[in-house]
């Protein structure tokens, strides 16, 4: 009971924070789209199925085989994850089922457990993604410092649910856990699928405001490259607003680092 009442609770913090994260009505919002970030089961489509023919490019097969050389004779099944990863990135950011198998016969094993890596990491995208893939972080740093705002910009500027792609196929938004810079929060990270493997990009965009994130969807529209890190003018990385406050000059060592001194 008490379990239960817990979950309870923590869906209601989940709603209320993606309750004003788009412009459709909340009865016509897909649950598993807003508590999921993929679908658990395949489920073919004209396509993505078994009978779509796949294959690497022939520079990507190149790079695969150098992929696996790092690998001994008898673990070849260890480049399963870069090889997942370069499959994606020739496809526009997402793995069709013909590529995970592909994947299997290139590397000599079961294609069921090639699909268990597939669904087990989230950065895998098992259905169509936009060219540029946003993904707005929701970790507790982030969601304190205005992320849902984040993500409440960029779906109504481009008219989209969470995981739905834009009509003209250009954008899709995500959402992603802890990248790893809480004190530049909020922030995106936007991957780049416009230019295949050979140009793949894949950026860090933080200290954000509802305004700039719109402003980096039309410079992405436009075909530029916006600078990518903080995108607060009065820091510089990590540094705080108006420059740096500590290690102003070279700092003292600690008394007693000479043991004979002591």
């Amino acid at each position: 009971m008490h379990a239960g009442r817990r979950l309870a609770q923590a869906f209601a913090i989940a709603r209320r924070c993606t309750s004003s994260a788009s412009s459709y009505p909340q009865e016509k919002r897909s649950l598993t789209r807003w508590y999921s970030t993929a679908l658990n089961l395949h489920k073919d489509s004209p396509d993505n199925n078994p009978n779509v023919p796949w294959d690497f490019t022939p520079a990507n097969m190149a790079t695969a085989k150098e992929i696996m050389s790092h690998y001994p004779a008898n673990y070849q099944q260890s480049a399963v994850i870069p090889l997942l990863d370069l499959a994606q990135q020739q496809h526009g950011g997402w793995l069709p089922i013909s590529a995970m198998n592909k994947i299997a016969e290139v590397l000599g094993m079961a294609p069921i457990r090639v699909y268990e890596v597939a669904t087990f990491y989230s950065m895998f995208n098992r259905t169509k993604v936009g060219k540029y893939h946003l993904l707005v972080c929701g970790t507790t740093p982030c969601r304190l410092r205005g992320s849902c705002d984040i993500e409440e910009a960029l779906l109504k500027h481009l008219g989209v649910e969470r995981n739905e792609v834009t009509k003209d196929g250009l954008f899709s938004v995500g959402e992603m856990e802890c990248m790893g810079c809480c004190v530049n929060a909020p922030m995106i990270v936007v991957a780049d699928y416009t230019k295949g493997a050979e140009g793949y990009t894949y950026n860090y965009y933080e200290d954000l405001t509802p305004k700039r994130v719109i402003e980096l969807v039309e410079i992405l529209r436009r075909g530029e490259a916006p600078p990518p890190g903080t995108q607060n003018p009065n820091r510089f990385n990590s540094a705080p607003a108006g420059g740096q406050k500590t290690l102003l000059c070279e700092p003292k060592p600690p008394p007693c680092r000479d043991l004979d001194a002591c």
